[in-house]
């Protein structure tokens, strides 16, 4: 069955490298090692032009690494219609996405949940219907003032080096995920387990 690996994020530019776009980078750096390119939603077939993303077709993994081209609270527009499209149901459908309330360089995996306050995340299970799709948290740290400014804002010094490291980790889960038989539960137990000791919180 086609599995869905959706980035979230913001389209253009000015928004690479953002905290809010590291979502975006993990499916960058996945495609990357896969040589793997973006392409438009019409690649799949005249129907599904309409639909707001770009996507890279993984035709060994049976899988699509899908970036919304709506902006981040618009996201389950995208989302749905290519899912529903395909047949994918929402515990196919992998989401990544900055986490305000982990700090930088920690990651967390769950298996399903609420929005989290993350307007992304709240838009996909609004248009799903569902809040039951597995979901990686790379963590962007919360700061004192505007978290909305914060979330931006361009990661400058050590800040994009944490960014880069956690979509690098980021993106090793999603392969796993991809290639590996094994439950979502037993990988979870795997990447937590390696990724405890990162991050300024143990991540």
């Amino acid at each position: 069955m086609t599995r869905l690996v959706v980035g979230l994020g913001n389209p253009g530019p000015q928004y690479e490298w953002t905290p809010h776009n590291v979502g975006f980078h993990a499916l960058d750096e996945l495609a990357r090692r896969s040589r793997l390119i973006f392409e438009a939603p019409a690649v799949l077939g005249p129907a599904m032009a309409s639909i707001p993303c770009v996507l890279a077709r993984d035709t060994r993994r049976d899988a699509l690494l899908v970036k919304p081209m709506t902006f981040m609270n618009l996201s389950g527009t995208a989302v749905a219609p290519l899912a529903r499209s395909l047949g994918v149901p929402p515990e196919q459908v992998l989401a990544v996405f900055d986490d305000l309330d982990l700090a930088p360089g920690a990651l967390r995996i769950r298996p399903h949940g609420g929005s989290g306050g993350h307007n992304g995340v709240r838009s996909m299970v609004q248009m799903l219907g569902s809040d039951h799709f597995p979901r990686l948290r790379i963590g962007v740290g919360r700061p004192r003032t505007d978290a909305a400014r914060h979330v931006l804002t361009q990661l400058t010094g050590d800040a994009r080096v944490v960014a880069e490291i956690s979509v690098a980790h980021a993106a090793d889960f999603l392969a796993a995920w991809l290639d590996e038989p094994e439950s979502l539960e037993k990988l979870m137990t795997r990447f937590h387990s390696r990724w405890k000791d990162l991050g300024p919180d143990g991540g």
